[in-house]
């Protein structure tokens, strides 16, 4: 007997998988994370930063910051005293002889402030400390 449709009998299970939806749910999930991957990586306190003409978006796993009244945060989490601090930042170091740090400071911030804030990733055995700051406005410079 001829079975009517188009793929022969009815009874028969779907072995195939239909990948198409997972592809693009896993693009869309890409997507997503390319977006978000730059906020994750610059958490901190805002800060108003001092501008500058020299310098560049850098990304590190441990920013350390100094607010206007100088107090110390590292990671976005505020830090009691300098102690704490270099214990926090030697944990997120770990044992990784490469690590880098970024130093972001307020720019009513006092000279002293910055100056603990590198005291303490120095202390933490960091050695590579890059300063942040905001783009120069084109043409201010001159």
């Amino acid at each position: 007997m001829a079975s009517a449709g188009f793929g022969g009998d009815e009874d028969e299970e779907i072995t195939g998988i239909n990948v198409t939806p997972l592809v693009d749910v896993m693009l869309v999930l890409l997507v997503i994370f390319m977006v978000t991957a730059k906020m994750i990586v610059s958490r901190g306190v805002e800060v108003s930063r001092p501008r500058a003409a020299a310098g560049g978006q850098v990304a590190a796993p441990i920013l350390v910051s100094v607010d206007k009244d100088g107090a110390i945060y590292v990671n976005g989490e505020a830090q009691p005293d300098a102690e704490r601090a270099t214990a926090k930042v030697r944990e997120l170091r770990g044992g990784d002889p490469d690590a880098k740090a970024i130093i972001d400071g307020d720019e009513a911030a006092a000279y002293g402030g910055v100056m603990r804030a590198i005291d303490v990733v120095t202390a933490a055995g960091i050695q590579k400390v890059s300063l942040a700051n905001a783009p120069l406005a084109t043409g201010a410079g001159k």
